[in-house]
């Protein structure tokens, strides 16, 4: 057995501070790549978070309920530092802000993660806000390029947000090059390349590393997957949605585990998965990974083509 995790997601783990009325707020433990961790741990692929949170209450929150999704926690580092928080003062539509100057997440420190821990990673995960917050960005990016160069492979979701401005470009180019599947959405698109023509804007990231699978995600249109010189597209099944936060998070870890599990499967096999994944996130309120039974029975109510 394993002493160390296939998978390991690296990036920011925050607290979203979310407005419920004038003097009611709720905190939630959240950040993309945390989530991912989660979700992955939850699908049975034994997982880490590489990042680094707060010895407060919000520390304390993020660092029990990995604890309780079952991450390998040598992979998680608590500073005495500030956190990092989401301050999400409107939900409909959701608007938001960042607190975090100096704060936990900037200070991880890749060089005390158990020795020999690489050797037996299948799958990195990287993206998020984390890699647009510096001097954390250069550190995770030269992780990536080390571990890519180490044969492990690499996921890559750059997650749009407001900060990922021109400062952001090098970034994405330098994740793309290394990425071997890479997940965006149409907002991700136009966010990233500061464009409305979002075809344009694809296409500019698929000649980054034309070698990649490209994982596109349309919300409620489905997904396509560019892989390997094909084209599929999946329409997900006709659900009754009660949130999609975290939908994103559970299709992409719904592709990567069926990778790691069934690797022989095909790409086409992959991307059912991830819809199955998605549209399972979607029947549960907050982020809450869909039961392996749940996934099963909407596997087989996705409709999948393949397109070229």
């Amino acid at each position: 057995m394993s002493s160390f995790p296939q998978f390991v997601s690296f990036g920011e783990a925050l607290t979203d501070m979310i407005r419920l009325g004038a003097d009611r707020w709720a905190s939630i433990p959240g950040g993309a790549p945390w989530n991912v961790a989660r979700v992955m741990a939850c699908f049975g692929v034994p997982s880490a978070f590489g990042g680094a949170v707060s010895q407060d209450c919000f520390g304390a929150e993020l660092w029990q309920a990995s604890e309780a999704a079952k991450l390998d926690m040598r992979f998680m580092q608590r500073l005495p530092k500030s956190p990092l928080l989401a301050i999400v003062h409107e939900t409909h539509p959701p608007k938001y802000f960042f607190v975090g100057d100096d704060s936990a997440d900037l200070h991880f420190d890749a060089n005390v993660l158990p020795q020999g821990w690489a050797h037996e990673a299948k799958w990195a995960h990287f993206g998020g806000i984390s890699l647009a917050r510096q001097p954390l960005a250069e550190r995770l990016v030269s992780l990536a390029e080390h571990l890519k160069a180490k044969g492990v492979r690499i996921s890559y979701d750059p997650n749009f947000r407001a900060a990922m401005d021109e400062r952001y470009d090098p970034v994405l180019a330098r994740m793309a090059a290394i990425a071997d599947l890479i997940k965006v959405s149409e907002e991700d698109l136009c966010g990233l390349f500061r464009t409305q023509d979002e075809d344009a804007a694809f296409a500019t990231l698929r000649a980054m590393n034309p070698a990649a699978a490209f994982l596109y995600t349309r919300g409620a249109e489905g997904a396509s997957l560019y892989a390997e010189g094909h084209v599929w597209r999946a329409k997900p099944p006709v659900i009754q949605v009660v949130d999609t936060v975290g939908a994103g998070d559970c299709s992409l870890a719904g592709m990567l585990c069926n990778l790691m599990h069934h690797p022989e499967a095909g790409w086409g096999e992959h991307l059912r998965a991830a819809i199955a994944s998605g549209a399972g996130a979607c029947l549960a309120a907050g982020a809450t990974p869909p039961a392996e039974a749940t996934i099963k029975a909407l596997l087989t109510q996705v409709q999948l083509e393949i397109l070229a």
